[in-house]
């Protein structure tokens, strides 16, 4: 058998190797990111709210439908007469905790390891298609079957995930630095854009018709 296919299979191997271990290990800091933000914080998924170190309640009060996730708030009158507020917050309308309600890969960040991934696996099954082009020795083709077998159930797994995971980029504003055309700059406000598109804690409501499920 030519040495060319044993290598091949095995950097092609490599590869697949090299991209779980990626998205793996970007889960694993993303994991260590979520318990460094709610440290001393602990989630009650039947009353659907957060519980902080001094025993005070952070109830649900947004809900994002397109990037999935809530946000919960403590009351602002609890927070700011906290003897420990400066150690947590230095917001004056409470203290806010954000829980994404999908699973990995749900962020920007998550999704660009991911894509990183996906690119490692194409490589690695392209490798593995040239060598089943080249070499047609039912030996050759037996060494072969079982990482591009591996490379076609990875890749499936990762571009699935992926595909129904929302992207979560923020709509085009002034505030990102794109230029905007002269019809959006002089284009008047909705008339409920003011104060009805506003939560009682100043950031903008976007509570769906349906609130999500607890957990």
């Amino acid at each position: 058998m030519n040495p060319e296919v044993i290598l091949a299979a095995g950097y092609a191997v490599f590869l697949l190797g090299a991209a779980v271990a990626l998205d793996r290990l970007a889960r694993h800091a993303h994991k260590r990111s979520d318990r460094y933000r709610t440290a001393g914080f602990r989630y009650h998924p039947h009353h659907d709210a957060w519980v902080c170190p001094r025993d005070e309640w952070l109830w649900p009060t947004e809900f994002d439908p397109d990037r999935r996730m809530v946000r919960y708030r403590a009351k602002p009158s609890v927070c700011n007469a906290c003897p420990v507020k400066a150690d947590c917050t230095s917001s004056p309308h409470g203290r806010e905790i954000v829980r994404a309600l999908d699973p990995w890969p749900h962020s920007e960040a998550g999704r660009f390891h991911r894509g990183l991934a996906l690119m490692l696996i194409s490589l690695a099954a392209l490798i593995l298609m040239v060598e089943v082009t080249r070499h047609h020795t039912l030996i050759a083709l037996a060494v072969l079957a079982a990482p591009v077998t591996l490379a076609g159930a990875l890749g499936w797994r990762f571009l699935d995930h992926l595909r129904h995971t929302p992207a979560g980029f923020p709509d085009p504003t002034p505030s990102t630095g794109l230029r905007l055309t002269h019809a959006e700059r002089t284009a008047a406000p909705p008339a409920d854009s003011a104060s009805a598109s506003r939560s009682r804690w100043g950031s903008p409501t976007r509570w769906s018709s349906t609130r999500p499920g607890r957990r």
